[in-house]
Parts: structure tokens; C-alpha cells; sequence
């Protein structure tokens, strides 16, 4: 039996959740900003850490109330030491380190991407090999895991991730921030209606999204430059389709270069209705999502994966130091 108190501040999402064994989630408390953040169309890092800064002593209060236990009764610490913004990491760091020394609790740095992944684990167990399609405002990768907590990186974007080309886009639109899900709205309603190029259409497992984004706002300049009206919800649903042509297609193809016995989806852009429904009818190969309660960031994630690494006593020293891009590959448990 564990209990693990897991925290995740990587970006603007302050989060405290209680996992109890494998799957019995006693709290999973959210202080999202994403109203502040929205005024400015985007993340504001000085904003963020001063919002987690302001909130992370109540977030800790509610997670222990709603899972009706005290300090005394947690087996281990839990908490994102990176990727993702500095001071944002640095405040749930700096409140993980006070708990475990005084509460004299083993502490556990989870990598924020494995904590997406391990998502997937609070509905159902992984079947090994597998792969996994990272996606997420700052992700785009294909994992692939021989084993338990085994990863090798086979592929990743090469400039922009999926989820900053959907809020670029959606600024060329005039969508309110985050652009992601409205424009994942505006595709089921429109048409594929605007020529625009497969991005990176080759036979690697990489990916590049920049050059996707510059045709789009190409096609909006030419258009106003004659005169021309653009529907936004076909150019929305053009968009779309040709970005998860790709994403879909390297993965099943990855998945089957691989003989993978299943394949699996974390991060933020996991929940995209499109990504979800087409990835799910055209792969051959059983497909796993996490719960769209668990797809953007959350520290129940983070104690999925803090879990396993409690179970290999994979534990952190007192000075493990927050870092804005730690290597996937180093996190994982030698067999």
C-alpha cells in the first residue's frame, strides 16, 4: 500500500492530489488561471509564479480536507521538477521539499511528461511494449516503452509542438486564448475547404509544425491583401485535418514498426474530440486515452507516476533543483 501527495506547478495550474495505491484517488484540488492568462493571450511566467505563490498553502489545506487524512498518514512527496516554466516549478518544489523535511517524508521528482503518460494508468493498466504520442503546448514526441517506466524518445517536433501551433493559429483568428479546444470546435463545424501543406509528410517519426502555421497565416494575409473574407471555422477545420493527417499517420506507423501492443496519448492536445476520433478509427492497434479530467496538468498525474517511482525507491535528495528541459530518457528504471 502507498499513499503519495503529489504536487504539479509546472506552468498555470497550481495542483495537490492524494493517491492512494494504484488508482484510488482521494482529492485532485485544480487552482487554474487560465482567466488571468487569457487577458494576454497566453501564459504570463512573472503572473503564474506569483498566482501559485498566492494559492498553494489553501490548495494543500482543500487536497487534505477532501481526502480526509493528515500529513502523518503520507508515504512519500511527489512533484514536478521540470520541464516547464522556472518560477512556477520553483514554488511547488520549494512547498514539496518544506513537507517532506518536516514531515520527514522521502521526496520524489517526476518528470512532467512522464507524469502525462502515467495518466493513462489511473484507468487501466499499460500493456508493454507500447507507444506513446506526447502532445501538449510544449510537446510533440513518440515515446516508445518496452517496459514499465522505460522511455525511448523515437521522435519529436523539430520546432514547433502541436498545441502552440493550435493557439498561434487561433491568434491569427481571433480566438480567445487557449485556441486549441475552440478551434477543435470550429473543425466539426466546417469544411476542409483551404489547401494547406502536410508538415514534415516524410517517413521519420519527427514532426514540424511551424511551417503549418506559417501557411495558414500566409492565406489569411493574402486574403485580406485582395480583399478576400476568410470562413474561419473551414480554415479551422482545414487546419485540423492536415495536423492530425500527421500526427496520426507517424504514429501508426511507429506503432507498427515497433509490433506495439498497444498505443497511448498524454498531454494537454490528448483531449482534441478530432485527435480522439480519428486516431481511434484508423489505428489497427487498441488505443488508450486518459480521462479529459486528467489530460491537462494536474497532480494526479504526477502521483501516478510518483507511485511507480515510490514502488523502485527512486527517491530525490533535499537539493534535486528544478530545470526547464530534463531529459525523458534519463528517468527511466534501469531492468
Amino acid at each position: 500500500m502507498s499513499l503519495i501527495l503529489a504536487i504539479e506547478s509546472s506552468c498555470d495550474e497550481m495542483s495537490i492530489a492524494i493517491l492512494k495505491d494504484k488508482r484510488e484517488l482521494l482529492c485532485n484540488v485544480v487552482a487554474s488561471q487560465i482567466d488571468t492568462h487569457r487577458l494576454f493571450g497566453g501564459v504570463v511566467p512573472e503572473i503564474a509564479s506569483r498566482m501559485h505563490v498566492e494559492c498553494v498553502s489553501t490548495v494543500l489545506k482543500t487536497a487534505l480536507q477532501q481526502a480526509n487524512i493528515n500529513m502523518a498518514d503520507i508515504d512519500a512527496i511527489a512533484v514536478t521538477k521540470g520541464p516547464g516554466l522556472v518560477g512556477s516549478l520553483h514554488v511547488g518544489m520549494q512547498a514539496a521539499k518544506t513537507l517532506a523535511l518536516a514531515y520527514h517524508k522521502p521526496l520524489i521528482g517526476v518528470h512532467h511528461i512522464a507524469g502525462h503518460i502515467y495518466a493513462n494508468e489511473l484507468v487501466e493498466d499499460i500493456k508493454y511494449p507500447c507507444l506513446c504520442l506526447v502532445v501538449s503546448g510544449g510537446h510533440s514526441e513518440l515515446v516508445y516503452m518496452k517496459s514499465e517506466f522505460s522511455f525511448e524518445v523515437i521522435g519529436q517536433t523539430l520546432d514547433d509542438a502541436i498545441g502552440e501551433a493550435y493557439d498561434k493559429v487561433g491568434r491569427v483568428l481571433h480566438l480567445p486564448y487557449p485556441g486549441g479546444p475552440v478551434i477543435d470546435k470550429m473543425a466539426a463545424e466546417g469544411n476542409h475547404a483551404y489547401h494547406l501543406p502536410l508538415p514534415l509528410n516524410d517517413d521519420s517519426y519527427n514532426f514540424s509544425f511551424s511551417g503549418l502555421k506559417s501557411a495558414v497565416i500566409n492565406l489569411c494575409h493574402n486574403a485580406s491583401q485582395r480583399g478576400e473574407d476568410i470562413v474561419p471555422i473551414d480554415l479551422a477545420c482545414s487546419f485540423q485535418e492536415v495536423a492530425l493527417e500527421v500526427l496520426v499517420s507517424k504514429t501508426i506507423k511507429a506503432a507498427k514498426d515497433y509490433n506495439v501492443n498497444e498505443i497511448i496519448v498524454a498531454g494537454g492536445v490528448s483531449a482534441n474530440k478530432g485527435l480522439r476520433q480519428k486516431l481511434s478509427q484508423e489505428s489497427p492497434i487498441k488505443v488508450l486515452f486518459p480521462p479529459m479530467s486528467y489530460c491537462t496538468d494536474n497532480a494526479a498525474m504526477i502521483a501516478s507516476a510518483g507511485r511507480i517511482m515510490y514502488e523502485h525507491q527512486r527517491f530525490s535528495p533535499l537539493d534535486l533543483s528544478v530545470k526547464p528541459s530534463y531529459d525523458l530518457e534519463e528517468e527511466s528504471v534501469d531492468e
